[in-house]
């Protein structure tokens, strides 16, 4: 059975694929789009920075709607030029979480150098609080900009998503991970005890984590069609940043035509019906793990 309820023959080795929306709460169009593409069926959950600004309007939905397949998309960083967010938890001087200015550091590089680790566990426990507060139930815990995969912080979000029993993204290696260039230098063994921790409590890690394609050098369909092509065995994880037009022009001036496109061509009656036919098991992470429990 993929998202959009067809039914399609399914054996061991058939791809699992999670469609996932980053960057939900991030902003009105942010939300916009995900809540159209999810009731279209044609991405199976996304993932809320609960910092943001427009939090509160998608967790009202997602509280009235449970299908819309929500999780916490872990932020340590505000990366924009003018448009920023704060963490929940104070930030004293010696957490390290926030620049001169008081809001989160703009990239993972810097957070590393800077956040101790305490103030970041801190930090990701409040964002799963406040979603949960907000009447939320999670599908997943990811992070934006992998700032949870960062090594001095892997292991507190591992434990955190394990305490609070919640599907947890970790590539099976790092460089599987898409957005493994925002990190910096990594290397694989700082992963080794946290991806072992993980399993052992039960969890898988994904085969792949795809993300958007941050370019527009061919027409916006073959770039999907590209993406889409990846899909391999095992775990795929697809981080996508769809968004509406409307004040993403002006918050990301360099890519907002990106996530545009996206949003444009995930809707498109033909993308549709080429990626329903893709040969995938589709759904969210939460639903992944319980078909594995009931096989």
């Amino acid at each position: 059975m993929n998202g959009s309820g067809r039914t399609e023959t399914v054996t061991d080795t058939t791809p699992r694929v999670v469609v996932n929306i980053d960057d939900v709460g991030m902003c009105h169009g942010a939300n916009t789009a995900y809540i159209e593409l999810r009731r279209l069926g044609v991405v199976d959950s996304g993932s809320v920075m609960v910092p943001c600004p427009w939090f509160l309007e998608i967790a009202e939905a997602g509280a009235l709607d449970p299908t819309l397949n929500l999780g916490v998309h872990i932020t340590l960083t505000s990366e924009k030029r003018h448009y920023r967010w704060r963490p929940l938890t104070k930030a004293t001087p010696t957490s390290g979480l926030v620049d001169a200015d008081g809001f989160l550091w703009r990239s993972v590089i810097d957070l590393r150098k800077n956040a101790h680790p305490d103030a970041v566990e801190a930090e990701m426990r409040a964002q799963i609080e406040a979603f949960r507060n907000a009447g939320l139930t999670a599908t997943h815990v990811d992070g934006h900009m992998g700032g949870v995969f960062s090594p001095e912080f892997v292991e507190r979000y591992v434990e955190v998503g394990v305490e609070y029993g919640l599907p947890t993204l970790f590539p099976a290696t790092i460089q599987s991970y898409g957005p493994v260039h925002n990190l910096g230098a990594v290397d694989q063994s700082a992963y080794d005890v946290a991806a072992a921790r993980l399993t052992a409590a039960g969890e898988v890690c994904a085969t792949a984590v795809l993300e958007t394609p941050w370019h527009r050098e061919q027409p916006a369909q073959e770039r999907y069609q590209a993406l889409y092509g990846k899909i391999g065995p095992g775990l795929n994880f697809l981080c996508l940043h769809a968004n509406a037009p409307g004040e993403i022009e002006v918050i990301e001036p360099a890519s907002a035509q990106i996530r545009i496109d996206e949003y444009e061509v995930l809707k498109n009656p033909a993308f549709r019906r080429w990626a329903e036919a893709l040969p995938v098991r589709r759904g969210s992470m939460k639903e992944h793990a319980a078909a594995r429990l009931a096989a």
